[in-house]
């Protein structure tokens, strides 16, 4: 017996052709699908903006600073935060915070309370050693994390118009043979930058720099004041405090204790150096991070303050405040500063002020 298999229905050209175009449909949908995933980046990769992927600052950054608003470091400060703005590197907002008080240990003591944070930087300088060898600060540049130096203040010995002192060869010859003929003074406190500047100088040149007779004043207006007036021999003083009183012929600057000349007004100057004694002394202005800053925040912050160190307007700020440019980063700037460390603690014994 022979089956017969019962006859199928004909396929409908029609239903055939609806779904080609319907798997056609689908295919293109998965490519699209796959394109956007591919296009879109993941919210976990943030993109990298300059100095480094790794970190960016994803909060407000505070810039630290120990000194009055309006004062010197109150105006480094914003001109650091102009100069970062400009980088285009923070993607964040910036404040300056002034925390005066304690020769800057309060400025330090705020720092120091956000550990390993980034978005916390202290403007700091020599008298971050300077105190704590003397007493005067529990803190110092240990306690933090060094990013870099930007400059220095160098200075530069003074005289009234009238003083019988005219050169700097004078000056050091007074120095040598008659040191308690010189009353010497400098703002704002005993062991600062000014007064170790004049115990290196007293030092080079074979005396005894507990022999200076110097005198301390509340700020450099007042030092000035009483140089112009008379009442002291000799102003030590930052280069910018001396240049406005130049032109009006009342004071002279005998001698510059920089690397090099300074330039416009003071050109004219003579570094130690050149007057046969090797002095260079300042007060540097470097910008630390708390304490642990971790790797990756800190190449972040070496490599902004590489751009602000290259910035024409910070460039420009240095030049018309007379800072020389001082600018050295990470293993440099830690070795530089042990080196102060050290050379400052000599001074400070030879003066009296340390053991």
């Amino acid at each position: 017996m022979r089956l017969r298999l019962p006859d199928l229905p004909a396929v409908d050209d029609t239903i055939m052709n609806k779904n080609k175009h319907l798997q056609q449909c689908i295919l293109a949908l998965i490519c699209v699908i796959c394109f956007l995933q591919m296009a879109t980046p993941s919210s976990a990769q943030p993109a990298a903006t300059g100095a480094s992927a790794a970190w960016l600052p994803t909060k407000n950054v505070e810039i630290i600073h120990g000194s009055a608003p309006g004062g010197s470091n109150d105006k480094r400060a914003r001109e650091v935060e102009k100069a970062l703005a400009e980088t285009k590197l923070i993607p964040t907002s910036m404040t300056v915070v002034s925390k005066p008080g304690g020769g800057g240990s309060i400025s330090m003591a705020y720092a120091n309370t956000h550990p390993g944070d980034g978005h916390f930087l202290l403007l700091g300088g020599s008298t971050m050693i300077s105190n704590h060898i003397i007493g005067a600060s529990k803190m110092s540049y240990t306690d933090f994390t060094p990013i870099a130096s930007l400059m220095n203040d160098y200075i530069v010995f003074a005289v009234n118009s009238d003083s019988p002192l005219k050169t700097g060869k004078d000056l050091l010859e007074r120095l040598k043979t008659k040191p308690q003929s010189l009353s010497i003074g400098f703002a704002s406190a005993f062991g600062n930058s000014r007064h170790i500047g004049a115990g290196m100088l007293m030092r080079a040149i074979g005396g005894n720099p507990r022999d200076l007779k110097v005198v301390v004043f509340k700020g450099s207006a007042e030092a000035i004041s009483s140089l112009l007036g008379g009442h002291i021999d000799v102003a030590i003083l930052g280069a910018i405090n001396s240049v406005v009183h130049l032109g009006g012929g009342k004071m002279r600057v005998l001698a510059a204790a920089t690397p090099r000349r300074f330039h416009g007004a003071l050109a004219h100057v003579p570094t130690c150096k050149e007057l046969g004694v090797d002095v260079v002394s300042g007060s540097w202005g470097g910008v630390f991070g708390p304490r642990n800053l971790p790797a990756a925040q800190l190449a972040f912050w070496e490599e902004a303050m590489r751009r602000v160190a290259q910035n024409p307007g910070w460039k420009a700020d240095l030049e018309r405040n007379y800072w020389l440019d001082d600018f050295t980063v990470g293993a440099q700037f830690r070795k530089e500063l042990e080196k102060d460390y050290a050379e400052t603690r000599k001074v400070l014994v030879d003066v009296g002020l340390a053991k």
